[in-house]
C-alpha cells in the first residue's frame, strides 16, 4: 500500500521492504537514507522479540539522527521505544476517516500547514510523549495524532489505507469493534482525506528535506 501511495505522490523513493514479522534482518543504518515503520496487528507494548529489536533500531535512529516516519502501529512504537507512553485507548477504537489541527509546532513544521483527515484503525494510542517529544497535531479521540522526537516522525492516521480496505478490515474485527462505532465509521469512509498531502510531508523528511 505504501509503494503504490509513493508510485503516485513521490515517485523518487525508493522503498526496500523488510518483512521482520516473517523473521528478515533488520536494516543497516549506514545502508538507508530513512526508515519507515508501517502500521501492524500487534501493540507497540508487546513483548515479541522483534518488536523489541525495532525499538532498539528506532533509538539507533534517533541517536543518529536518522530520518525515520511511523504510521499507526510505528508512531507508537517510537513514543514506547524512546520513554513515552501506549496504552489502550480509553475511549475505545479510533476507526473511519477522522480530521486532525495542526498545534503550534505542527504549524511550524508541516507544511503547506492545514488541518487534515486520514483513516483511523487503531485500539491503542500515545497518552505520553517521550522526553523531548513534540504534538504536530490532535484530533478529538486521538490527542496525540502526529509527534516528533528528534530526526523521527509519527502520524496515527493510515494515508495508505483506501476506504474499501478500511471497510474489510473493520469487517473482519466485528466481534471486537462495537456496532454504533462501525457504523459511524462507515459513513466517514465517503469523505475526503489529506493523505496526498500527508504522503508529501513523509517523503519530504525522508529525503531530508521536510521537518
Amino acid at each position: 500500500m505504501f509503494q503504490r501511495l509513493f508510485d503516485h505522490e513521490a515517485p523518487q523513493l525508493q522503498l526496500q521492504r523488510v518483512d521482520v514479522v516473517g523473521g528478515d534482518a533488520l536494516p543497516d543504518l549506514d545502508g538507508v537514507d530513512g526508515l519507515l515503520v508501517s502500521g501492524s496487528r500487534y501493540d507497540a507494548f508487546d513483548p515479541a522479540p522483534w518488536i523489541g529489536a525495532v525499538a532498539s533500531l528506532l533509538r539507533d535512529a534517533y541517536t543518529r539522527n536518522v530520518p525515520t516516519v511511523g504510521i499507526c502501529f510505528g508512531h507508537q512504537l517510537i513514543a514506547h521505544a524512546l520513554g513515552g507512553r501506549v496504552e489502550r485507548a480509553s475511549g475505545g477504537w479510533g476507526v473511519g476517516v477522522h480530521q486532525a489541527e495542526l498545534t503550534g509546532h505542527g504549524r511550524q513544521t508541516l507544511t503547506p500547514a492545514a488541518p487534515f483527515a486520514l483513516i483511523h484503525s487503531h485500539q491503542d494510542q500515545v497518552l505520553e510523549l517521550p522526553p523531548g517529544g513534540r504534538v504536530l497535531a490532535s484530533a478529538s479521540h486521538v490527542p496525540i495524532a502526529a509527534l516528533q522526537v528528534g530526526s523521527l516522525l509519527g502520524f496515527q492516521g493510515h494515508p495508505e489505507f483506501r476506504p474499501a480496505y478500511a471497510a474489510a478490515l473493520m469487517d473482519v474485527r466485528r466481534d471486537r469493534i462495537p456496532a454504533e462505532v462501525r457504523e459511524r465509521a462507515h459513513a466517514s469512509l465517503g469523505g475526503p482525506t489529506q493523505h496526498r498531502e500527508v504522503a508529501h510531508w513523509i517523503a519530504d523528511h525522508l529525503a531530508g528535506t521536510g521537518p
